[in-house]
């Protein structure tokens, strides 16, 4: 830190500040990927870009004498800063004007997810107003959430520690800690007003909880879709929101098809060619987050050319899909998926999708539908395309049914991609090229190790690919299949075939240069 910040050096600190005025302020950058809104509302304290190819930050306060405060935004920074001083009056009015144009996080009038034809209207709350009206709890909360969204992130984490409460999110599906919150009374507040907004029994502190609630972003009509789960812990309770954003299923104007969403060309004509069959079940497996949902919202984009009708049932609806039937489950008033799925096949439909199979008696109407001409589209969580088939026996359902109603299957996973600023390229080591499974006489195009910038958050990713393992069902398979032939035999026989398995597909990006041998051995298995 310059030492001319130290009071004790300089004669009046006043004197070697720079003043910030109103209008500088509103003209500069600020760096809220350094320095989080939250944490710049808390501490009265803003980070600004002066150049960004060199990270240089102007720093701004309101309070010269706090050196503790900018030795912590320059940790924070990680880079020079040049410190500027603002009026108390001035600082608090452009973090006003910063968090009034977020508008941040409408809760809306139920807890329920709205539907895709439900009208109701939504509050707006943003970060200022919760500011002016209540404690600092709310502005915790909305600001968190705000950083959160900005980011990209699908989950936050809210833990419960012994001296305070940590905050994570999950960006690119990995878990990165935020900030940490010190006080034992912060994290118990915290959850009771995530319990509020959901409307879930405060009170209750020894069980599990989950809740939704509907927030609106901003004036515009940008509507968030929070899940929310809440977890009894051994310092209080964790909760837990998976965003579900329907904004990022958007390829700007376009409408979603598969190809925005990064597959092989190889893989997009397999999908299509499943797709195009006019009767038979298609299923998508993977973990949650691992966009299952999304791929299928891309086939039904293509399949609906306005000649058949398309019925959805979902759990929620997670984008709106024109000229298409979706039908949100209601556990509340009965409406499960297994329900809804009989009555959906009295309504004259040609293709179905189910949001998931969750259980036997979904999973036997669902067959049965495929079986008697109509197309289906579903999810299951299964770790491959073989898993699948031992979870539905798992659930009781007959071998030879389920393969009759199959045509085929897919494993979906994504992955990260290096970040196109600061990955740099290497010649693979032995080992690594042994992993690559390549040989020595070879070299694959553009290897590239993650380095880390101020653009990639320092994690020398940014940004995912989908990759797929996809399972043509054919009669050789079906024969195996329907007599519970051992898996090692299914899948050499798949092999054969020409299927690619998940790690296959993920060593194919690493060898472009897309992806690096770590993220592959992070989310696939050897086999």
């Amino acid at each position: 830190m310059n030492g001319r910040l130290n009071p004790e050096i300089a004669g009046d600190p006043l004197d070697d500040y720079p003043l910030a005025s109103l209008p500088q302020l509103a003209s500069w950058t600020p760096a809220f990927d350094r320095l989080p809104l939250s944490d710049a509302l808390a501490r009265q304290c803003v980070l600004f870009r002066q150049d960004v190819t060199a990270n240089r930050y102007i720093g701004v306060v309101s309070d010269p004498l706090d050196s503790n405060l900018q030795r912590w935004a320059e940790a924070r920074a990680g880079d020079p800063v040049i410190w500027h001083l603002a009026s108390v009056d001035d600082l608090a009015a452009w973090l006003n004007k910063q968090a009034e144009n977020t508008r941040l996080l409408a809760p809306s009038e139920t807890s329920d997810c709205l539907g895709a034809n439900d009208e109701r209207t939504e509050k707006a709350l943003s970060v200022t107003q919760s500011s002016q009206q209540t404690s600092p709890v709310v502005r915790l909360v909305n600001a968190t959430l705000h950083d959160a969204l900005r980011l990209g992130a699908s989950d936050v984490h809210l833990e419960s520690g012994v001296s305070g409460l940590d905050i994570r999110y999950r960006i690119d599906g990995v878990l990165e800690h935020i900030r940490s919150v010190r006080g034992s009374e912060v994290a118990p507040q915290v959850i009771s007003r995530l319990k509020v907004l959901a409307e879930l029994d405060i009170a209750e502190t020894r069980i599990p909880q989950d809740g939704r609630l509907a927030v609106r972003l901003g004036n515009a009509a940008r509507r968030i879709d929070l899940r929310v789960s809440i977890m009894p812990s051994m310092h209080g309770e964790d909760g837990v929101l998976r965003i579900l954003d329907k904004s990022h299923l958007m390829l700007g104007d376009q409408a979603l098809t598969l190809d925005g969403l990064g597959f092989a060309g190889s893989d997009i004509l397999r999908l299509r060619e499943l797709a195009a069959e006019p009767y038979g079940m298609l299923l998508a497996s993977g973990p949650t987050g691992s966009g299952k949902t999304t791929s299928l919202y891309a086939v039904l984009s293509e399949i609906h050319d306005g000649r058949g009708k398309i019925i959805t049932i979902e759990d929620p609806v997670e984008y709106q899909l024109p000229g298409i039937l979706q039908i949100p489950v209601n556990e509340k008033k009965g409406l499960n998926f297994a329900r809804g799925l009989r009555s959906i096949l009295r309504h004259d439909p040609d293709t179905i999708m189910v949001g998931e199979i969750r259980d036997r008696e979904t999973a036997e109407i669902a067959i049965q539908s495929a079986l008697t001409g109509h197309r289906v589209l579903s999810t299951l969580h299964a770790n491959n395309v073989f898993d699948v088939f031992g979870r539905f026996n798992h659930m009781g359902i007959d071998p030879y049914l389920l393969t009759s109603a199959i045509s085929g299957v897919w494993a979906q996973r994504l992955v990260r991609k290096l970040c196109p600023i600061c990955a740099k390229e290497h010649a693979p080591t032995s080992q690594e090229s042994h992993d690559l499974q390549i040989s020595g006489d070879d070299s694959p195009d553009g290897f590239k190790n993650a380095i880390g910038c101020e653009a990639c958050r320092g994690t020398g990713y940014r940004g995912r690919s989908a990759i797929v393992e996809i399972l043509a069902l054919d009669d050789v398979l079906r024969s195996l299949i329907a007599q519970r032939a051992p898996i090692n035999e299914i899948r050499n026989a798949a092999r054969q075939q020409g299927a690619r398995s998940l790690r296959q597909a993920a060593l194919d990006l690493a060898r472009q240069g897309q992806t690096t041998l770590e993220e592959v051995r992070r989310v696939t298995a050897r086999h």
